[in-house]
């Protein structure tokens, strides 16, 4: 339980940080500090800033899905339901700018050691989109099947792209949802061809 403790201390520090100066601000001695541990605590715990933001993703995607799965994005059609997913993803990843552009430079830092977490948080966003895809959650009767997981996989590299470039001050949190919408629809016409 305290060895928990620090670590959700040492994530909210981080986070809070991140929050007020972005990736910058992220320093492992301040974060160490302002969470009132040892910095030889933190790194028993977090190998890099970057290891330690793609933490506090995480647990930014697991406060997402509790919204998702509890109340699935309702609508007439699939694309409604995937509009209304990727506007409640967008909008609650650009809520705190300097936080998100944190995390994405963290995500897309390219260090080997957090590939199994990166790739994670892809495999949940993607979990995300199926069940927007079938209005409901996929289970273990019920199976993501390989169209499914190939729409979702290519919708979740769409708007991570478009995110990205919200991050760099191309696009407006509004334009990354009005063009996630456009490509998925056209995604779709693509996909409803095949199944």
């Amino acid at each position: 339980m305290e060895q928990e403790d620090r670590a959700r201390r040492i994530v909210d520090s981080a986070v809070e940080l991140a929050e007020q100066g972005g990736f910058e601000a992220v320093r492992l001695r301040d974060v160490a500090a302002h969470a009132g541990v040892a910095l030889g605590t933190l790194y028993r715990r977090f190998r890099s800033k970057e290891d330690l933001l793609v933490a506090a993703l995480d647990r930014e995607m697991s406060g997402l899905e509790q919204r998702v799965f509890v109340r699935l994005p309702v609508g007439d059609t699939v694309l409604d339901r995937l509009t209304g997913l990727f506007t409640l993803i967008t909008q609650n990843f650009c809520r705190k700018p300097n936080l998100a552009r944190a995390l994405l430079k963290a995500l897309v830092s390219g260090h080997p050691e957090l590939a199994h977490q990166v790739a994670g948080f892809h495999a949940r966003l993607e979990r995300l989109i199926v069940a927007a895809l079938r209005g409901k959650e996929p289970t273990e009767q019920e199976p993501t099947t390989e169209a499914e997981r190939r729409l979702a996989w290519n919708m979740d590299l769409m708007w991570f792209a478009l995110i990205i470039s919200w991050s760099s001050g191309v696009r407006t949190p509004e334009g990354v949802i009005e063009h996630t919408r456009d490509a998925a629809d056209l995604m779709l016409q693509g996909w409803q061809e095949l199944s």
